[in-house]
Formats: C-alpha cells, sequence, structure tokens
C-alpha cells in the first residue's frame, strides 16, 4: 500500500520546531553564529558578546573606531544576516 500524504522531512521537522515553540530560538541562535561569516575574519577578531533581545542583536565591538564604522553600515548588517539565517529575525543593531 502507498501512503497518498508524503511529506518531506524538513517539512515534518519544521512543523515540529514551530509546535514547541523552538523555531525562534534556534533561528536566534544561527543568526549569532553567522556574524562572523557576513562581517569577516578581521571585524570578527574584534567582537565580543553578541546576544539577542526583543529582536535587536547586541554585539560588543572592542576598538572604538570599527564601532562608527559598523553604526554606519547598520541596515546593510540587519539585511544581510536576515538573508543568511533566511528569515525575519532581527530589526536593529546595537554596539557597545
Amino acid at each position: 500500500m502507498f501512503r497518498k500524504d508524503v511529506k518531506n522531512l524538513a517539512d515534518i521537522l519544521n512543523h515540529c520546531l514551530r509546535q514547541d515553540g523552538l523555531e525562534t530560538p534556534l533561528m536566534q541562535r544561527r543568526l549569532v553564529e553567522s556574524w562572523d561569516k557576513v562581517v569577516g575574519k578581521a571585524i570578527a577578531r574584534y567582537t565580543g558578546d553578541k546576544f539577542i533581545k526583543n529582536q535587536t542583536l547586541f554585539v560588543k565591538i572592542l576598538n572604538p573606531a570599527l564601532r562608527a564604522d559598523l553604526t554606519m553600515m547598520r541596515s546593510r548588517l540587519v539585511r544581510n544576516l536576515n538573508v543568511e539565517v533566511g528569515s525575519q529575525v532581527i530589526t536593529d543593531i546595537r554596539f557597545y
């Protein structure tokens, strides 16, 4: 006998994560981990703690000059990070 409602395993996993409320924390984790890939190795060396709170990514920058440059590139970084994850996870970035 063949089943008529065959579903993709990825769709089933996404549905289960969404039901259990784990999809958003997983996407947030992926976004924080993709910071180094999006900004590059040179900038990643000067970053410290990273966390998300209320759809805002907070990143500790160890170099004040770099902090000023990244502040001007904030909207592009938000867009690139969300594209990397594949979902609208953050709306703003704050550098401290």
